[in-house]
């Protein structure tokens, strides 16, 4: 059992039990409501948002209504809302926000946590429209730039619900709300102390699969066996008091969240990264030849270019790689599956009631998270520095065997003959390296809002100053080859081994470096080798800037009604101004790798909009309720020529009060934000991300053997301007680090138009039970898409359409895809950045339901389901693109997508006194074959029957259940206790995973329970 570094549970628990009873008698009233209480609040909360009758949550005041300005007692949403409640996220145990969102079928999951590249922010994605589409607002006010935002700024316990509005908002609150809103509505006005403390774990039986099998056969050791890892605690404390009379209240919390680093290498499905090179090959684990027992490949010699190994044993001999223990590694072992994680977060509210109508409020959020992922700390090869210049040394070096020496070809050990070599060595006794990230932001509001007096006329003015930092360091040293062949190079001068240029003075510092033993973690030529450079650093500074003034009034008084409703117009007219800022600065090294520059960026936004609120009829025989809603925005953008608008118009129809029809349609449009419209116009060059698919492969299982066929076939080539000549030739292989041109597009923005349509059923025959049923429609034009190499070359291999194939320049004469990106060259990369596509879609239906059942002595069932059926996951790059439906599948040409159906369901038993609860949770995912069996009528383009995978042709129905349960000690204190994921199910093999979809190096994808079972305890306390 490992556990490092946590909060202890058991310990908070029994310090909070000692000294709860010393606040019992003091209480107050709100401070000390129960959680099972809270259980009961949360699914009359769920009901309401569900029907949209906001009216009805059973706590004496209405709901704050997502997706409208529009203030007015009784309001009614027609946009289809899901929420999250404070008692789901006590109930799950999560620790993050991200965690809480991923569980939700609206949500295309992501896991900042478990993906290694990333610097640990945490980023809500609705649908498969990415994060940029997706709109995150604090209590109705944008959290700060859309894309350098971290949700992680709020704390877990600080949540009084979620909604998540499907479909276009930006008629409501601008630019970016294309796919939908994510609006996190906190806690406030809070009277005493409250601490909250929780720990997890995860309870892991590492079993055998197919992927332990792939790792025995490349001699690599595989953990078995139960494990408790993974650790994180959470831990915070909030206090508020009313003064004045509670015309004045000042709440504060402090919150502290850890995490424990989990390897990839810790769990038998993630051991090795594995590959299937053909469809009937078995797994294999992608080699590292960067070894600790050091690799050597002579380029000259009996065993010229062959790949050997010190022998682990020591006994100055070198061996096949993989032909003993010890003898072979996987490359990203020790990278993270989990991130560790320090976060801090701090905060306040303030509200101050000036006048009976008229309100003062304020707050304040900061949040500081580091985190880090290790990499491997590595002495780099000659053809990583300089391709096709080898390391030389010389056959009289003392570190050299006579069997090692006539390896690399030395006619005698001890000649003076010089021989070339490459060598590749992992320094694990120094330790790994590691990237880490440091993510600060912080965000104030503050605002007067009231209400005329006479009731008719209310208004809110606010404004928001959003800045964050993201601060990048990628813990490589610089390498010099120079210095790597001068540590190597070494003569013996009086029996001590010296480097050869200490002896010439070319380089008196050199520290020699012996490659020809197991095991060498010389620290003194470690720190020569990489001369104590500067790893690359990158800084991202952002800033947003927020003003929006509303106001909202009622004419019913003013006679301004139909004659048939109760209710008259509503208005609601307001004025938004923003201004965006990115300020991006990277060290020389950094910009000196990446071939880029610094820069500082802006941007500012001009808006105004009005919305409508008509309600037609009231009570009557032919209509319970009738409303029309509308809603129109114009806005400018200072770097875009001209205006551009958005609107919306809603429906909402009840024949009788257990049946309401809603239906809405939205024109949304994104402008580019300030980084992506500089980035498209910022030409540069660097190298990676993609290999060139018409190339020559290495085989993993036999590194030094014969090379594989091209992963395309000679036709597919043909479309990159391959001719067939070099179809398999090596000179095309550039080892993963093609060069890519970023940038060169001109970008407009881009519109979407969504319809939704749907009923709620609340029968009055089943009290208790509420249930909607929701058609959402989002057609997106022009959108704003990235354009990955790997995607364009699949496309260009699948198709031939001019619109991939025009991004892949091929150098003239030798074809290839690697040009120094120095000098910035005219051919040889594939293009990558943002840019205008064609056409996107994203249609479904969601069903959500509520269900409250009492149970008269034997307590209270609650269920709560949401459920999506997606119907389709469209894209058209182009018009002469065959548009196609991607739901269902996942792959190359696919991405992660979407399953057609996902959904949870929550059962919860409270007890009768409500001391005591018990929730279930089912949670459901469908099958997701992979992309290159869909058929033809899907419009995916025909794969080469290469990519057939028919070992592993689909991701089956994974079925997870989670329980828990809760406790109230007493009025001040709630114990819980939940298991997620209780089966302990492993994640689906994902063989070739990076390769296919480009993110987790685990062999899966995201959507899945990738750690195990998790154990959570928690405990608050009330005072």
């Amino acid at each position: 059992m490992r556990f490092t570094s946590s909060t202890s549970v058991l310990a908070v628990v029994a310090v909070m039990s000692s000294i709860s009873p010393a606040f019992g008698q003091s209480a107050d009233q709100e401070a000390s409501q129960t959680t099972t209480e809270d259980q009961d609040e949360a699914a009359n909360t769920r009901s309401a948002i569900i029907s949209g009758r906001t009216g009805s949550s059973g706590s004496g005041t209405d709901i704050i209504v997502t997706g409208t300005r529009i203030q007015r007692p009784n309001n009614k949403s027609a946009a289809p809302i899901v929420t999250v409640t404070a008692n789901d996220i006590q109930a799950q145990g999560a620790t993050t926000i991200e965690e809480v969102l991923n569980r939700l079928p609206q949500v295309q999951q992501n896991s900042e946590q478990n993906f290694s590249d990333s610097t640990g922010r945490q980023r809500i994605k609705l649908r498969t429209l990415g994060y940029e589409r997706t709109l995150s607002l604090i209590d109705g006010l944008r959290f700060g730039l859309p894309n350098t935002i971290d949700v992680g700024i709020i704390p877990n316990s600080l949540v009084e619900r979620i909604d998540v509005l499907s479909g276009g908002a930006s008629s409501v609150y601008g630019s970016d709300a294309v796919a939908g809103v994510v609006n996190f509505i906190l806690k406030k006005n809070f009277e005493g102390i409250r601490a909250d403390a929780q720990y997890s774990f995860f309870n892991h039986n590492n079993r055998e699969n197919a992927i332990t099998d792939a790792a025995r056969r490349a001699n690599l050791s595989v953990p078995l066996g139960m494990t408790n890892d993974g650790g994180r605690s959470d831990v915070s404390v909030a206090a508020g008091v009313n003064l004045f009379d509670k015309r004045v209240n000042i709440t504060g919390f402090v919150n502290y969240r850890h995490s424990d680093f989990l390897r990839i290498g810790d769990r038998s499905h993630a051991v090795c990264e594995v590959t299937q090179p053909t469809n009937t090959s078995p797994l294999s684990c992608n080699p590292s030849t960067f070894l600790a027992a050091g690799v050597i490949i002579p380029r000259t010699g009996p065993r010229a270019n062959q790949t050997l190994v010190n022998d682990p044993s020591g006994s100055g001999r070198l061996v096949p790689y993989g032909s003993v223990p010890g003898t072979s590694g996987s490359p990203y072992d020790d990278w993270a599956f989990q991130r560790e994680f320090n976060r801090i977060n701090v905060g306040g509210f303030l509200t101050a009631k000036l006048a009976e109508d008229m309100e003062l409020y304020g707050n304040g959020l900061y949040y500081r998270d580091r985190s880090s992922s290790p990499i491997l700390n590595r002495f780099l090869a000659s053809v990583q520095l300089a391709p096709g210049t080898p390391y030389q040394i010389g056959c009289n070096n003392p570190f050299l065997s006579a069997s090692q020496a006539a390896d690399l070809g030395c006619p005698s050990l001890g000649s003076s003959t010089i021989v070339p070599l490459d060598v590749r060595y992992r320094f694990d006794g120094i330790g790994p390296l590691q990237i880490r990230s440091v993510n600060q932001q912080y965000r104030f509001v503050a605002g007067i809002r009231g209400r005329t007096e006479d009731g008719i006329w209310s208004y809110d003015l606010a404004g928001m100053l959003s800045q964050g930092k993201i601060n990048t360091n990628f813990g490589t040293p610089v390498s010099d080859r120079l210095r790597n062949e001068r540590s190597i190079d070494v003569v013996s001068v009086n029996g001590v081994p010296t480097c050869r240029s200490v002896v010439n003075g070319t380089d008196p510092s050199c520290i020699p470096f012996n490659p020809f033993i197991p095991y060498n973690n010389n620290r003194a030529a470690y720190d020569y080798i990489y001369g104590n450079t500067a790893a690359p650093n990158q800084v991202t500074d952002s800033r947003m800037r927020q003003v929006v003034g509303t106001i909202s009034g009622d004419l019913t008084n003013f006679g301004i009604k139909s004659p048939w409703a109760d209710q008259g117009v509503a208005v609601a007219l307001g004025i938004e101004y923003r201004d965006e800022l990115l300020d991006v600065n990277g060290n020389d090294t950094f910009n000196a790798q990446q071939q880029s520059t610094n820069g500082r960026f802006t941007q500012n936004i001009l808006e105004s909009n009005i919305e409508v609120q008509l309600p037609i009829a009231d009570q009557r025989p032919w209509a319970d309720q009738l409303q029309i809603n509308g809603g129109y925005r114009i806005s400018r953008y200072n770097r875009l020529e001209g205006y551009f608008n958005t609107w919306k118009v809603e429906g909402i129809w009840g024949p009788i009060r257990d049946i309401t029809f809603r239906g809405s349609i939205n024109r949304a449009q994104r402008a580019p934000d300030v980084g992506s419209a500089q980035g498209a116009a910022n030409i540069f060059f660097n190298q990676g991300f993609y290999n060139d698919p018409c190339a020559s492969r290495v085989n993993p299982a036999n590194t030094g053997g014969p090379r594989l066929a091209p992963e395309a076939t000679l036709a597919q080539c043909r479309n990159t301007g391959l001719p067939d000549n070099l179809y398999g030739s090596d000179t095309l292989d550039c080892a993963g680090a093609c060069t890519v041109r970023n940038g060169g597009f001109n970008l407009v923005p881009e519109t979407a138009y969504t319809k939704t349509f749907g009923v709620v059923l609340r029968p009055s025959f089943v009290p208790g039970l509420t249930i909607s049923i929701d058609r959402f429609l989002i057609d997106l034009q022009d959108q704003l898409i990235f354009l990955q190499p790997q995607n364009l070359i699949e496309q260009c291999l699948r198709t031939g359409n001019d619109f991939f194939c025009r991004g892949i320049v091929r150098n003239p004469g030798t074809f290839t895809l690697n040009s120094a990106p120095e000098g910035e060259p005219a051919a040889g990369w594939v293009v990558r950045g943002s840019s205008n596509g064609f056409k996107e879609q994203s249609y479904g239906w969601d069903f959500q339901g509520q269900y409250n059942l009492g149970l008269g002595s034997a307590g209270r069932l609650d269920f709560g389901f949401n459920g999506t059926l997606t119907t389709r996951v469209g894209a058209q790059e182009a018009p002469t693109v065959t548009p196609r439906n991607c739901v269902g599948y996942y792959g190359r040409t696919c991405g992660e997508s979407l399953p057609r159906w996902a959904h949870q369901l929550r059962t919860t038993w409270s007890s009768p006194d409500r001391v005591a609860s018990v929730s279930v949770n089912w949670r459901h995912r469908g099958p997701m074959p992979l992309d290159v069996y869909a058929p033809t009528d899907t419009g995916i383009p025909a794969a080469s029957p290469n990519a057939r995978r028919d070992q592993y042709p689909q991701i089956g129905s994974f079925n997870w259940f989670d329980l828990g349960f809760t406790f109230d000690v007493s009025k001040q204190m709630t114990f819980r206790l939940t298991a997620n994921n209780i089966l302990d199910r492993d994640p689906p093999i994902v063989p070739d995973s990076r390769s296919v979809i480009g993110l987790l190096r685990s062999n899966s994808i995201m959507g899945y329970d990738l750690l195990g079972r998790q154990i959570v305890a928690s405990v608050s306390l009330r005072m």
